[in-house]
């Protein structure tokens, strides 16, 4: 088991068809001890997701962009085990009006929102957590593909490029400690998350045709074994990188999306 005795904080489990409840599970059965974060009245979403889970793992208030919640979540963990030696940042979130097409017209208060939840975040839990992290550690992030400007993503592609800039600084910033952070950008998924995407469909089906191992939508289990390697110490060289789990589609030449 690659992560026995681990003890690892695992964000964004909204429900069990998340990539973050995939990760979690392959986590635990991976020998890990986990813990899961939620928040406001999406936290019940996550406490019921959580009693699915080989062993029910206890559930966390933490909104990232509160620095009290960021403090509470590091003084519970270190109450709890004393370290930590993983995280999974699986958070994200635009405004209706930050995506579907309206590049243009987003207003700046929408970008920045998208921004700070969506990018900024990953610093404020890494940097948060960092001090429970002696022997060093593993940070990663779930991304997805900022090399290009994607239909209707919008300010939320805007954001996961700047959430790959942020990984990269951080890998530069903690590797002193002893911390790696990676991201895993992730083909397109049916998670709750891509219900938000207007024209999902389009790209997944643009996926599915041009990913040269193929790709499976509903199959969020590739990507969970990325995101345990990476947590693992078989990935304890590994830093500053982005690992695509894409069934090789981010390799091959563009296709229009209608």
């Amino acid at each position: 088991m690659i992560l026995d005795g681990k003890r690892i904080l695992i964000t964004g489990v909204m429900t069990n068809d998340s990539i973050a409840f995939a990760a979690a599970e392959r986590a635990q059965r991976e020998g890990a001890e986990i813990v899961l974060t939620g928040f406001g009245r999406a936290r019940r979403m996550t406490e019921r997701a959580a009693r699915r889970l080989p062993t029910p793992p206890d559930v966390l208030e933490l909104d990232v962009n509160s620095p009290e919640d960021l403090a509470g979540v590091h003084d519970a963990l270190a109450e709890r085990w004393g370290r930590v030696d993983g995280v999974v940042h699986a958070i994200a979130f635009a405004p209706p009006d930050a995506l579907g097409g309206n590049f243009l017209s987003t207003p700046p208060e929408s970008a920045e929102t998208a921004f700070r939840t969506s990018a900024y975040s990953l610093k404020a839990v890494a940097v948060a957590l960092a001090p429970l992290m002696p022997a060093g550690g593993s940070v990663v992030g779930l991304d997805f593909d900022a090399s290009v400007a994607w239909p209707v993503y919008d300010w939320m592609g805007v954001s996961k490029a700047a959430l790959e800039a942020v990984s990269r600084y951080l890998a530069r910033d903690l590797g002193a400690r002893g911390v790696r952070v990676n991201l895993v950008s992730a083909g397109p998924l049916r998670t709750p998350a891509a219900s938000g995407i207007p024209g999902f469909d389009d790209l997944a089906g643009v996926w599915e045709r041009r990913a040269p191992l193929g790709w499976d939508t509903a199959d969020p289990a590739p990507v969970a074994d990325a995101v345990c390697l990476l947590l693992s110490d078989g990935a304890r060289a590994i830093s500053g990188e982005i690992v695509h789990v894409d069934g090789g589609f981010h390799a091959m030449g563009a296709e229009a999306v209608a």
